[in-house]
Formats: C-alpha cells, structure tokens, sequence
C-alpha cells in the first residue's frame, strides 16, 4: 500500500522515494515524540513495545494512565444537556441506531467476500422489541419496513430483548439494506461527529 501511496505522491509531483514500511517508520518516529523510541530492530528484539515510548531507552507504557493522568489531574468541563436533533413524533415514533456485528466489518467489501464468514450472517436483520413487534403484529423473520424522513429499507426483522421498547437497531454493513439512507446529517456543534446514532424512524410490514 505505501508503495501505491507513494506512486500517487510521484504523480503530483512531491518527489517522494521511500525505500521500504521500515524508512517511513523511522521518518514517523522523528516526526511523533510518542514513537521517538521505537524502531524496526527494538519491536523485533524485544517482541512489541507500547507507546509512548520517547527514547531509545525506555521501556514504552504499557498502561498509559496507570497511576495519573499524564497532564495532571484530570479537567471536568461542564456542558448544558441539549437534545438530539431529531425526536421522535406521532409520524416517527422509534429511534434508529446504528452499529456493527460480530461478523462484518463496515460495509463488508472484504468480509463478505469470505465463504467462511459470511455463513455466520448473511443479510441484515433488523432487530426490534419483541413489546414493539406485539404491537406491531409483527412476527420473527418477517420482512418490514423502517423509514425516516429521508428514506427507507427493507429487511427481515429478529425480535429480541437486546434492544430497549422504542429503539430499533440496524447495522451498516449490508448494501441491500443501505440504512445510512435513513440517517440524521446533523452533527455534533463542537466535535462535528455525525449523528448517526439517533434518527427517528417508523416501522411497518411489508405486504408479501
């Protein structure tokens, strides 16, 4: 990869000419005072080293904040609650949030590639409540709708008590069932992290 990186850098003109991972480890180790003391010959001699690790002659940190925090006592900053973006309403009543399984790995380019892994999980399951499903006359392995103010999906839904009354989970690793076509853009003010954990979504049953 680094070569490929590289080729691209001689493309726009930067003049790079890396010999090897090992010589762009050396100029990251120059450049980061937190890998100053790791080298190719110490991670090969001694097995691994944990950074920070500033010098030739430490030992790495193998616990960072073991006995203190490294700046000192830890700073509170007090903040005002301010609520998500979108809330649920009368059109929107569940709260879809997103995350990952045991068995992908983001969009599942590489693993769903995998005979092997892709036995364990082979399509998304949308997971509900099984109080919300009762209410919903919806049963285990039926294909449902879940819809936000920005899109919808289809997949077949598994009932279970891992997700709380009112929450729906889904995952972002099936193409076939894109939920980021459902999610909030709206970002966090001071972190601008996307808020893709909370999007108000209804659900129905898809007609067979």
């Amino acid at each position: 990869d680094w070569a490929i990186i590289q080729e691209l850098a001689q493309k726009l003109g930067l003049g790079w000419a890396y010999g090897s991972a090992e010589e762009i480890f050396e100029e990251i180790a120059r450049l980061s005072p937190s890998y100053a003391g790791i080298s190719y010959g110490r991670l090969e001699e001694e097995g691994g080293l944990q950074w920070p690790c500033p010098s030739p002659d430490h030992p790495g940190t193998p616990y960072l904040h073991k006995d203190r925090f490294v700046k000192g006592i830890g700073t509170f900053t007090p903040v005002e609650f301010q609520p998500s973006a979108e809330e649920v309403d009368e059109n929107y009543p569940l709260i879809l949030t997103t995350g990952r399984n045991l068995y992908q790995y983001h969009s599942g380019s590489m693993t769903r590639r995998s005979a092997g892994i892709a036995a364990f999980k082979t399509e998304e399951l949308i997971q509900l409540n099984a109080q919300d499903a009762a209410n919903m006359g919806i049963e285990d392995g039926e294909r449902i709708r879940v819809s936000s103010r920005r899109g919808e999906v289809k997949a077949r839904v598994q009932i279970t008590d891992k997700v709380p009354p009112g929450v729906v989970f889904m995952t972002f690793h099936y193409k076939e069932s894109a939920v980021n076509l459902l999610t909030s853009d709206a970002v966090d003010p001071v972190a601008k992290i996307p808020e893709f954990k909370v999007s108000a979504v209804k659900v129905e049953k898809v007609a067979s």
